[in-house]
């Protein structure tokens, strides 16, 4: 992806463009997509991370990991972080097994 989008929702409409917008929710037992499809860790690999440092606006301070899934899915899981998180501990501990794609 270009190097110029620098905002969230920037990357969200590319992601979208290219059908690549499957959300990944984290339900406390793995991640549910909006087809109520469950994955586990394993069966997910983060092929990229994007980090958003809100300069300008604390509220966009968020990691958007990007993910396929084993069944070819490609999607993304959001996280606020700092005192804008949303997640509990699993969530970090889910996205922490998650193997990382190398490049």
């Amino acid at each position: 992806m270009p190097d110029t989008m620098t905002t969230l929702s920037q990357v969200l409409e590319v992601l979208r463009s290219k059908k690549m917008d499957t959300e990944f929710r984290f339900s406390g037992q793995g991640f549910v997509t909006d087809s109520k499809k469950l994955y586990m860790p394993g069966q997910l690999v983060i092929i990229q991370t994007y980090r958003f440092e809100g300069m300008s606006n604390p509220s966009d301070m968020s990691i958007l990991y990007l993910i396929k899934a084993n069944d070819g899915v490609i999607g993304y899981s959001i996280d606020a972080y700092g005192t804008y998180s949303n997640h509990e501990y699993e969530y970090y501990e889910a996205i922490r097994h998650i193997p990382v794609m190398r490049q």
